[in-house]
């Protein structure tokens, strides 16, 4: 596959989504417990909500609703890092399996940050 503008790689909402469901199947493999459910709720929280406001944003009703939504994806996608460094500190186990899912959290929050400064 080519990395042309229309590959799933640039595709956000594709992208955002598929994070959404990897966050999912991650934390169906933590173990439940006094310690990792409310990491779980956390990170289920914000892992999904990446996506549903970039869909929101993408209709958007104007330039500062659309800069507000995606002000929401950066914080989410931060958030979702933090609550997977958590779990892999509780679960340590789970740290290479965590890797690639932090990584695109990072790289979201990236893309992200960067669509927020573009839009004044």
């Amino acid at each position: 596959m080519t990395d042309d503008i229309n590959s799933p790689k640039y595709d956000l909402e594709e992208r955002t989504a598929k994070f959404g469901e990897d966050v999912i199947k991650f934390c169906k493999k933590v173990p439940r417990g006094s310690i990792t459910d409310p990491l779980i709720i956390q990170l289920i929280r914000c892992g999904t909500s990446v996506g549903a406001n970039y869909c929101e944003a993408d209709d958007a009703e104007s330039k500062q609703d659309f800069r507000h939504k995606i002000g929401i994806c950066k914080k989410e996608s931060r958030e979702s890092k933090h609550f997977i460094r958590m779990i892999v500190v509780a679960v340590s186990e789970l740290k290479e399996e965590a890797k690639p899912l932090w990584q695109e959290a990072k790289e979201l929050n990236l893309i992200f940050n960067s669509i927020y400064r573009k839009v004044k």
